[in-house]
């Protein structure tokens, strides 16, 4: 990947989460991180609504169809590994149901359409 593409590639993905930033805080949701990296993986965005704290992953393409089809138990797997540290690291969160979450971000840089959250749409195995 070229650096300019690399470029194109952040600022779209910068893009995508400030929308859904959006309408997270639209639906009620407080934005507690972005881009909440840790030594196991990064988490998009650590959000709570009332009693559950929803780890969410954020997928920008050119259609619903394909930013659907990039969600997958690898990058979920990697947001998991950093939820626990999240908790570890926030304890008062303790108590919350926790949730994964995606937000879909889709259409050309110059039509966006509005994101598509997606609430429980992955689960850890036991």
């Amino acid at each position: 990947m070229t650096f300019e593409a690399r470029q194109k590639a952040h600022r779209l993905g910068h893009g995508a989460e400030w929308r859904a930033v959006w309408r997270l805080r639209l639906a009620g949701y407080s934005i507690l991180a972005r881009r909440y990296r840790t030594r196991l993986g990064e988490i998009d965005i650590v959000a709570r609504r009332g009693g559950v704290l929803a780890f969410i992953e954020v997928k920008a393409r050119a259609d619903m169809v394909t930013a659907a089809d990039a969600l997958g138990d690898r990058q979920f797997g990697r947001v998991s590994r950093a939820a626990s540290l999240f908790l570890a690291r926030h304890p008062r969160y303790a108590d919350s149901t926790v949730r994964f979450d995606a937000v879909l971000v889709s259409g050309s840089p110059w039509r966006r359409l509005w994101p598509h959250h997606l609430p429980d749409v992955w689960r850890p195995p036991e």
